[in-house]
């Protein structure tokens, strides 16, 4: 079977210090065969320098020098492993308060979230911080991991206790009354292996899948309201050769929304309708194309297109404004400023924002809203009205992730200062959160 043939699921971990995440994922590479020889004789190496005892399956994911040195995940970490019924991109994102910035971007593009939680200490005040957190970037899948349950003699009646508070929370988000939602609960020791990819022997009154069984079948909630056909334009193509001497073609993603030769398409901003001639591949031509796919669109007509431009459906299309509200997760060490220029990119498209005002900074532990007078520092997330200078053509996050989504940069030093989720709906006005 080739690997095209394969699903791919994208989850992200998240959880507190020393839950065990980056042990978890080792265990996974290890039993799955997703790890190389030398990559696992490494970390036993390094582990006996330490004078560790075998292989320490966290260094299998912990790169960085201070990552090891501490014990402890700082930068997100992404790992690849298939089986024959899946592949797998995992982002391994830091558990303490001060990475969160990290755990956002880690999260933005994962399907499913993986919150990790220690049995001894059930849910604590970052594993609040983390569904919060998952549920605003638009995750409806949740797989509540309950590890080192060695350290608590496997007991049954603790794993329902840890149950029951992650139940208690998922409610007062309002999750379930919000969108679609589904959490599995799954104990495991990812040090032991128990119930990470073999059953073991120690948790008879479990009866649900092991890790493993549970993401290989796990089938991502979609939204019925998914936007129609978006394809932001990255570039124009040009080759000018003998095979190809009046081809102009558009490079890009389809990020929602399928099309095929013969369809009608608008292009934004000028609103002018054609229709796509050719799907043009590396492989050849395409009769159609869905989501995820890089194409080059060639059209039928000679239309002024360029980067920051964007096809979309003609009986579909995203939303035009100047103002909007949006989430915001502010990434930099100098605070959000009222009023200051920055540039937004949004898709492929740049060009100038401000922030005109902080309506609430949210507490993500109390799931309580202020009334953002301190302003947004690093790592705070906050609902914001921005202004930009060029209308925008976008999609609220939860129906659009790619045109829904966006990052504020410092025009001077071009640091990324924040990233966004805008939040409209079709007639302009704000949603609620």
């Amino acid at each position: 079977m080739s690997e095209t043939d394969v699903e791919l699921l994208r989850l992200t971990t998240a959880g507190s210090v020393d839950d065990g995440k980056s042990t978890l994922i080792g265990r996974l590479l290890v039993d799955t065969k997703g790890a190389f020889e030398d990559q696992i004789d490494a970390a036993r190496a390094y582990n006996e320098q330490r004078g560790g005892n075998g292989i320490d399956l966290a260094l299998l994911t912990d790169g960085l020098r201070a990552e090891r040195e501490q014990g402890i995940t700082i930068d997100v970490a992404y790992r690849y492993f298939a089986t024959p019924h899946r592949r797998f991109i995992i982002a391994d994102t830091p558990g303490h308060e001060q990475y969160t910035r990290n755990m956002v971007t880690g999260a933005s593009t994962a399907e499913v979230a993986l919150i990790l939680v220690d049995a001894r200490n059930g849910m604590v005040s970052q594993s609040r911080r983390h569904v919060c957190i998952a549920h605003l970037l638009g995750i409806t899948d949740f797989v509540i991991a309950i590890n080192k349950m060695d350290l608590v003699d496997y007991s049954e009646s603790r794993f329902g206790e840890i149950r029951g508070e992650f139940e208690d929370f998922f409610d007062r988000l309002g999750v379930r009354h919000a969108r679609a939602h589904r959490a599995w609960y799954v104990p495991l020791s990812a040090r032991r292996g128990d119930m990470v990819v073999e059953r073991g022997g120690a948790m008879p009154w479990y009866a649900g899948p092991t890790m493993l069984e549970l993401l290989e079948t796990i089938e991502p909630e979609t939204d019925e309201s998914v936007a129609g056909f978006r394809f932001p334009v990255q570039m124009v193509s040009r080759p000018q050769t003998e095979e190809w001497p009046d081809f102009r073609g558009y490079m890009g993603r389809v990020s929602s929304g399928t099309v095929a030769v013969g369809d009608p398409v608008r292009a934004l901003p000028s609103g002018m309708t054609t229709r796509v001639e050719r799907i043009v591949t590396f492989d050849g031509d395409l009769d159609a194309v869905g989501p995820g796919r890089s194409v080059t669109l060639a059209l039928s007509d000679d239309i002024d297109i360029s980067r920051g431009d964007m096809l979309v459906s003609v009986e579909d299309e995203p939303l035009a404004t100047r103002s909007f509200a949006a989430t915001v997760c502010w990434m930099s060490e100098r605070p959000l400023e009222i009023g200051e220029k920055y540039l937004i990119k949004h898709t492929s498209k740049t060009t100038r924002a401000v922030v005109a005002s902080i309506e609430h900074r949210i507490d993500v532990n109390t799931l309580e809203a202020d009334s953002g007078d301190a302003g947004l520092a690093k790592n705070d997330i906050g609902r914001v009205q921005v202004r930009t200078l060029d209308a925008l053509h976008c999609d609220a996050y939860r129906t659009n992730r790619d045109t829904g989504a966006f990052i504020l940069i410092d025009s001077q030093t071009h640091d990324t200062m924040a990233c966004g989720m805008i939040d409209v709906r079709r007639d302009g006005l704000a949603m609620n959160i």
